[in-house]
C-alpha cells in the first residue's frame, strides 16, 4: 500500500487490517451464511491458509536473498515475479509479463488469465507484488499476492464450468504511486475496458492487529465480499484508510466497478473495533507497516484465512457455474506473409473453444487486394480444429502491403489479422522481409519468451530503446525468439543479418557453457556461446539461398546453464533478398 493519498475524490481503497491477537489457527466456527448466498458458500472451495503462508515464506526468502527487499526494480521484485509466474504457468494459465515503461522502476506487471469463460465478460482480481525498499513487504503486500496466487491455483485444479472469465494481476510500482496498474489500464482500449465487469483489489489482508474492511462496502460489486464476511458475523466496515491509495483507484478512474478486502495499515484500532474483532485498541493495525519487521511473523493467520476464503467465495459467486456462452477464438500463424505476382503462400488458421461447447466455425477472409484470392481447407472446422489458408496472387494482382481479416463465424463472430505483402512479377521480388527488426514496435510479429523483447536498461540496445535479450539469469534457463518469413524465388542473394552482443560472467576460455543457436526451418545454421563474448555488438550473417521460394521460421534459442550468467542480446534483424 502506498504511503501518500491522492486527491480525495473517490472512496476506493487499499486494504486494511484484521484481528490482532488471534493465533495462526484457522478461523473459529461462525454462524450460517446468509440464505441468499448459502448455496454458493457451500460450492466455493476452502482455501488452505497453510498454502498461502507457504507462498509468503517463499517471498520472505526471496527478499532475504536480495538485500531484504522486493522493491520494484530490484532483484527481489524480479525473483518474486518469476516465482508467481512459474506456479501459474504450471497450472495452465495464459500468463503475460507487461513491461511498465512509464514506471519509476520499469518492470513487469504479471497478468494471468484462466482460459475458460466468455472473453468479453471478465472479472479481475489484483494485488501489488512490490514492497517498499525498507523491508520484505510480507503483509504489504505479500499477503494479497499470496492470497490471489493460491486462489488461482485452486481454480485451476478444480476446473469448474465458468460463466465469466477470471483474470488475475500482480502489479509493479504500486509503492511509487500505483504506477503499474495505472499503466495497465491506460493500455486498454475502450472495448477492452468494457469487457471488465469488476475489479477486486487485495492489499494488506493479514495485518497483525487488523480489522475487516471492504472497499465501497455498499456497492453491488462488494456484495459477495460482504456476504461471505457477514456469514461469519464479522461486521465489516468501509475501508476509509485505503481510499485512493491502492490499485483499485486506477480502475475506478477508468469507470470500472471496484471493491476489495483490506485489514488495515498505520491507522489506529478503536475500542469498538477491538470489542467486535479482538486485538489491541489504541494500536496500529500493522505496527510494521513499511518497516523491515514486515516479515512472515507480521501476519495474522486467522484474518488471512478469512480473506482467502472470501476471495474464493467471490470468484465462485461472480464467475463460476451457470450456463456459459458458447465461444471460441481464432488465430493465424504466421501472422504475415509475402508473395510475388503469380505466386502463393500458406498459413495455418487455428481455433479453440474458450467457453461452453465446441461448435462449427465457418472461415472467410476480407481485405484482400484486387487479383488476390484467399481460400481455406477445410472451409469450416469444429472449434478446436485448424485449417490451411492459401493466399494466391494473379499475374496482375495489386502490389503493396495489405491487412487481411480472417473471420470465424459460429454462434458469435471472431477475427484475426494477417499482413500480406504482394511484390512485382518476374525475376526477383526483392527487399527487406523482416518486420519490426529493431523491436521498437512492440512484440508483433515476433514470437518470444516472456520478457525477451525489452527496453530494460541492464543491456543497451544497438539502436533505439528495445532489443531482444535472451538469458542473462545466471541459472538454468532457456529463451527463444522467432519470426516466420516467406522467401521469394528467383533472387540472386538471400541474407539474414543481425547484430549480436554477448556479455558473460563465465571465466573459461575453452568451455561453451551457455549457447545461442540460430535455426532456419528447424535446421541449425549457426551457434554462438560464452566463448564469443565481446564488448559491443557484432554483425552476424547467414546465407538463406538454400531456402528460396519457401516460408521458413527463423529462430534464436539461448540455453543457459546453472551458474554464471551469459546474455545474448540481439538487435536490428534483417532478411535482405535481391
Amino acid at each position: 500500500m502506498r504511503r501518500s493519498t491522492p486527491a480525495a475524490g473517490l472512496a476506493l481503497a487499499l486494504f486494511a487490517a484484521m484481528t490482532a491477537t488471534v493465533t495462526a489457527t484457522a478461523a473459529s466456527a461462525a454462524p450460517a451464511p446468509v440464505s441468499v448466498a448459502a448455496p454458493l458458500a457451500a460450492a466455493a472451495p476452502d482455501i488452505s491458509v497453510t498454502n498461502v503462508q507457504a507462498h509468503l515464506t517463499q517471498l520472505n526468502t526471496i527478499a532475504s536473498n536480495n538485500g531484504g527487499t522486493r522493491r520494484a526494480g530490484s532483484a527481489g521484485y524480479t525473483a518474486s515475479v518469476a516465482y508467481v509466474k512459474s506456479k501459474l504457468q504450471a497450472a495452465g494459465y495464459t500468463v503475460t509479463e507487461q513491461t511498465c515503461t512509464s514506471c519509476t522502476y520499469p518492470g513487469s506487471n504479471l497478468i494471468a488469465e484462466w482460459p475458460q469463460g466468455p472473453a468479453d465478460q471478465v472479472v479481475m482480481f489484483g494485488a501489488h507484488l512490490d514492497s517498499v525498499s525498507a523491508g520484505p513487504g510480507i503483509n504489504d503486500n505479500g499477503s494479497g499476492s499470496a492470497t490471489l496466487l493460491e486462489n488461482a491455483l485452486v481454480l485451476a485444479s478444480q476446473r469448474p464450468t465458468m460463466s465469466k472469465r477470471v483474470r488475475f494481476a500482480w502489479w509493479n510500482g504500486e509503492e511509487q504511486g500505483l504506477q503499474g496498474s495505472k499503466y495497465y489500464v491506460g493500455q486498454l482500449s475502450s472495448t477492452q475496458r468494457g469487457y471488465l465487469k469488476a475489479y477486486y483489489n487485495f492489499d494488506m489482508v493479514g495485518s497483525p492487529n487488523g480489522g475487516y474492511f471492504i472497499n465501497r462496502i455498499t456497492s453491488a460489486t462488494a456484495a459477495p465480499l460482504k456476504a461471505y464476511w457477514d456469514s461469519l458475523n464479522l461486521q465489516p466496515e468501509e475501508n476509509t484508510e485505503g481510499a485512493g491509495r491502492s490499485d483499485d483507484y486506477s480502475f475506478a478512474n477508468a469507470g470500472i466497478q471496484t471493491s476489495g478486502y483490506a485489514a488495515g495499515a498505520s491507522y489506529t484500532k478503536t475500542s469498538a473495533q477491538a470489542s467486535k474483532w479482538g486485538g489491541t485498541a489504541g494500536a496500529a493495525y500493522d505496527g510494521c507497516y513499511h518497516r523491515s519487521c514486515d516479515t512472515t511473523a507480521n501476519v495474522n493467520a486467522t484474518i488471512l484465512n478469512r480473506s482467502a476464503d472470501g476471495v474464493a467465495y467471490t470468484i465462485w459467486n461472480t464467475a463460476v457455474g451457470g450456463t456459459p456462452t458458447n465461444d471460441f477464438s481464432v488465430a493465424v500463424s504466421p501472422t504475415s506473409g509475402s508473395l510475388a505476382r503469380g505466386g502463393s503462400t500458406t498459413a495455418t488458421v487455428s481455433t479453440a473453444t474458450t467457453s461452453g461447447s465446441a461448435q462449427t466455425v465457418s472461415l472467410s477472409a476480407s481485405g484482400a487486394p484486387s487479383g488476390v484470392t484467399v481460400s481455406f481447407s477445410p472451409s469450416s472446422v469444429t472449434s478446436g480444429g485448424s485449417a490451411t489458408m492459401t493466399v494466391s496472387a494473379s499475374s496482375s494482382a495489386t502490389t503493396g502491403t495489405f491487412t487481411i481479416t480472417v473471420t470465424g463465424t459460429g454462434s458469435v463472430t471472431r477475427t484475426a489479422g494477417y499482413t500480406l505483402t504482394v511484390t512485382g512479377t518476374g525475376g526477383c521480388a526483392g527487399g527487406q522481409l523482416i518486420v519490426n527488426g529493431g523491436f521498437e514496435s512492440g512484440s508483433s510479429p515476433w514470437t518470444a519468451t516472456s520478457g525477451v523483447i525489452t527496453s530494460d536498461s541492464g543491456q543497451a540496445a544497438r539502436t533505439g530503446s528495445y532489443k531482444a535479450w535472451l538469458d542473462g539469469y545466471g541459472s538454468s534457463h532457456t529463451d527463444s525468439l522467432a519470426q516466420t518469413v516467406s522467401l521469394p524465388a528467383g533472387c540472386a542473394s538471400y541474407s539474414l543479418a543481425f547484430w549480436l552482443h554477448i556479455d558473460t560472467a563465465e571465466t573459461t576460455t575453452s568451455t561453451a557453457y551457455d549457447k545461442l543457436t540460430v535455426q532456419v526451418g528447424g535446421t541449425t545454421v549457426a551457434t554462438y556461446s560464452n566463448l564469443n563474448a565481446a564488448s559491443g555488438y557484432q554483425q552476424r550473417t547467414v546465407n538463406l539461398a538454400g531456402y528460396a521460394g519457401q516460408t521458413v521460421t527463423l529462430k534464436w534459442t539461448g540455453v543457459e546453464d546453472a551458474s554464471l550468467q551469459t546474455s545474448f542480446v540481439i538487435d536490428d534483424v534483417t532478411v535482405q533478398v535481391g
